[in-house]
């Protein structure tokens, strides 16, 4: 036994001293120390020794396992302190490396013509007013003079919630509910905002958009006032080389309506944005009609006013040159970098 118990020291120092980490030196505790271990195996073959043997034995088992614990310990101090070090060369930062540029937002172009719209107006003495995306078909119909009957609807396909609710279709409710706040003061605001309409996606429709809607009432106002507003906006969007026109149109809640147009950049020799026309629609405007006025407890013949809306979308398509309304809402990085 005093052989085996010798032989067992052996081996179990030359296993600690060679071990390579802390989990390899836990299997050597176990496999030497623990319960079902070497030396608890050993020691259970006392009972067949002399009386006189035992205490000899015991006592150079308790030297040895004392010896071996203490080999542990050191050997256990010794990869800690390895692999500590191992880490910190893995997590060493080389503090004269150049830094990592961190990569920032772009403006979306959207928001871009947007913020440029409402800096035009808001230099003009307009102001930004809001109203909700869920509408009544009352005001986003039926006050701006389109009866349930009436043939314009059809130009609209609309999505509805209820057969009285839907989403609006124009931002020209805000309109109407602004009249019916300030009633009987001026009015001069911009309502810019979401809208929706039962279009399939494709690279010039969305079934959602932007538009922003204009809207000055007051005495005395003509349709000269339209076009001089108009004419500033546009060139200051545009450029002050560009010309504009107005051609005569219909919409149901302006009487005499126009929509604008925008000389293209090509200066009118054709191109594929302008399509060779050489001019470029960009809202529809007109009087604001005696009806819609006077749904809105505004007296026609006290006061008059102009309307005028655009698609944002639109706006920045012919701006930027871009050719898919698509681009808009991909959130393509490498598309918005370039704005």
């Amino acid at each position: 036994m005093r052989q085996g118990l010798e032989e067992l020291r052996r081996k179990a120092i030359q296993d600690i001293q060679t071990a390579k980490d802390s989990e390899a030196l836990n299997q050597i505790r176990v496999k030497v120390l623990g319960k079902k271990g070497s030396l608890t195996t050993i020691l259970r073959g006392m009972g067949a020794l002399a009386p006189e043997e035992r205490p000899v034995i015991g006592e150079l088992a308790n030297r040895i396992r004392e010896e071996l614990e203490s080999a542990l310990e050191e050997q256990s101090r010794v990869i800690a302190e390895q692999e500590q070090n191992a880490r910190l060369a893995r997590e060493e930062i080389d503090i004269f490396l150049p830094g990592r540029k961190m990569k920032i937002g772009h403006p979306h172009p959207l928001q871009l013509v947007l913020e440029e719209i409402e800096e035009i107006f808001l230099g003009m003495g307009f102001t930004i007013a809001e109203g909700p995306e869920i509408e009544t078909d009352y005001y986003n119909f039926e006050a701006l003079n389109l009866p349930k009957d009436h043939p314009a609807r059809d130009m609209q396909d609309s999505l509805y919630i209820t057969p009285e609710v839907l989403l609006r279709t124009h931002t020209s409710p805000v309109q109407v509910r602004t009249m019916e706040k300030l009633w009987p003061n001026p009015i001069r605001i911009i309502a810019p905002g979401r809208v929706y309409r039962r279009d399939a996606l494709d690279a010039s429709h969305s079934p959602m958009f932007h538009q922003v809607e204009g809207l000055l009432v007051d005495e005395g106002i003509t349709f000269g006032d339209l076009k001089g507003v108009l004419t500033v906006f546009a060139k200051k969007l545009f450029g002050e080389d560009r010309q504009v026109r107005f051609r005569p149109s219909f919409f149901p809640f302006t009487e005499p309506s126009a929509e604008v147009d925008v000389s293209c950049g090509c200066s009118g020799k054709g191109c594929r944005i302008c399509k060779g026309a050489g001019w470029l629609e960009i809202l529809g405007s007109g009087s604001v009609n005696p009806m819609v006025l006077r749904m809105s407890k505004y007296d026609p013949d006290k006061v008059s006013g102009f309307a005028f809306g655009m698609g944002v979308e639109r706006i920045a398509i012919l701006k930027y040159g871009i050719n898919d309304i698509r681009l808009f809402y991909e959130n393509d990085a490498r598309f918005l970098a370039q704005f």
